[in-house]
């Protein structure tokens, strides 16, 4: 009875995911608000019920009463986030709260068939996460002078990247000193510095007059980049490097730094490989090999990728089924990995529409930044929906052999206290500007309102 019931339960998830997907889609082009709330609200049925079936089949396969009650707890949180988040703001994006709310949950299920303890470590981590970063929303809309910072924005995420070199509290990782150590907390200052980074290049732009102006943008931007490079995590300057180049070309409108930008970077990665693969950046070459041939090398570098291919093909179109499969045998599958794990317990069908819910909420942060009548809160916006897509494609095209694997996780899917945090305030940030576009437009509108009323009174011939 316990096999039929998760059977049954595995194509349920597949069912409910996909029109989870669709909706995600087909939202974004609904301006009727009734139609738009209803839609909205299924949604989040199907949510919960996703959740309902991964956690009832984790306990008739686990038997643990512990799961019972944190999938209580999950379940608790998540409402409790979404209803409180918008009764205080009513001009948020349900959206977008509905997202983080299902990849967050997604992580949680995964991580409690991978590792119960870093499941609910992740999730006490993120609940308070959740709880600080709603206060952002509420700060940028009362203090409107964020842009005027942007040299204090430049030197403290300087600062704050450049404390892996202190002594004692920098620690380096899989050949990447990107870490550091405090009294037996760890964490990734690049995770922070990368939403300074993002305040600290849209208030340059938007103080910029002149070509000169760009050029010093980009002399200290390279400086961060620089860092990066020297701590030996090319994931990261290349989030950077991206990001900054995509901001550039929004801010100025001229194909020439797309391209050019592009050109630029493709010639430095290819310059950096022939000029330093076998001393700098020896691990990394050890991963491009990995990547040009990962069988070859099953016994050494490889091993990661033939084990996320390995697991991905054996669980096919619908998976194994949550601990069925050997997610668990998958290097660092609770992090860089778990899109592996993913696929082959729900199914690679579940991990295409997982990417395409990564594209929706792409989507939706344009969509808000594109919005956004103020240059600053247009660029920062965009600028942070470029970090979102970027880490994303890094961590998918690793893990499926698309790309050379950089170490990058999965944004609020994989484990990671630092990574879950920032990603938290990212989206908060994005629903601040997402409720202060939407005051302005509302303001906006009243104003026309007025004048065509005083209009229509002046044409009919009584002013008063």
């Amino acid at each position: 009875m316990v096999n039929i019931i998760c059977e049954i339960s595995k194509y349920l998830i597949i069912f409910f995911m996909i029109l989870y997907t669709v909706k995600c889609f087909t939202i974004l082009s609904v301006n009727d608000e009734q139609s738009r709330r209803k839609k909205l609200n299924k949604q989040i049925v199907y949510v919960f019920i996703i959740h309902f079936l991964c956690y009832l089949t984790l306990y008739l396969r686990m038997g643990s009463y512990k799961l019972l009650v944190f999938y209580g707890v999950q379940i608790f949180v998540a409402i409790f986030y979404m209803v409180v988040f918008h009764t205080i703001y009513k001009d948020s994006s349900r959206l977008l709260t509905n997202n983080t709310a299902f990849l967050l949950l997604i992580g949680y299920i995964i991580l409690t068939r991978l590792d119960f303890d870093l499941a609910v470590k992740q999730f006490i981590f993120a609940t308070v996460g959740m709880v600080i970063t709603s206060f952002i929303p509420f700060i940028m809309n009362k203090w409107r002078n964020l842009r005027k910072y942007g040299v204090f924005y430049g030197v403290i995420g300087l600062l704050f990247l450049i404390t892996v070199w202190v002594p004692g509290l920098g620690k380096e990782v899989y050949g990447s000193r990107n870490w550091i150590s405090i009294h037996g907390f760890t964490l990734q200052p690049m995770e922070f510095v990368k939403i300074i980074f993002v305040m600290f290049v849209a208030s340059m732009l938007v103080k910029a007059n002149s070509f000169g102006d760009l050029v010093l943008n980009a002399m200290i931007s390279a400086a961060y980049m620089g860092v990066l490079v020297l701590e030996k995590d090319l994931g990261a300057a290349v989030i950077f490097y991206v990001t900054y180049v995509f901001m550039v070309y929004l801010a100025t409108s001229r194909p020439v730094f797309l391209i050019g930008g592009m050109g630029i970077g493709v010639l430095g990665v290819i310059g950096g490989y022939v000029l330093f693969k076998d001393s700098l950046f020896r691990h990394v070459m050890v991963r491009v090999e990995a990547w040009k041939n990962p069988f070859a090398h099953i016994d050494g570098g490889g091993y990661q990728v033939s084990q996320s291919l390995f697991a991905m093909g054996t669980g096919g179109y619908v998976g194994s089924g949550l601990a069925m499969g050997k997610a668990d045998t998958i290097p660092v599958s609770e992090s860089d990995f778990i899109f592996s794990a993913i696929c082959e317990e729900l199914g690679v069908l579940f991990g295409l529409a997982l990417i395409l819910v990564i594209i929706s909420i792409f989507l939706s942060f344009v969509n808000i930044a594109m919005k956004s009548r103020k240059a600053f809160y247009k660029y920062i916006a965009f600028g942070y929906a470029a970090i979102y897509v970027v880490q994303s494609f890094l961590n998918l095209g690793g893990v499926t052999k698309f790309i050379p694997s950089t170490g990058v996780t999965l944004p609020l899917v994989s484990y990671g206290v630092s990574s879950v945090l920032s990603t938290l305030i990212i989206f908060s940030v994005i629903q601040g500007v997402c409720v202060i576009s939407n005051k302005e437009a509302a303001k906006n509108e009243k104003e026309k309102e007025r004048i065509r009323a005083i209009k229509e009174q002046y044409q009919s011939g009584n002013p008063y």
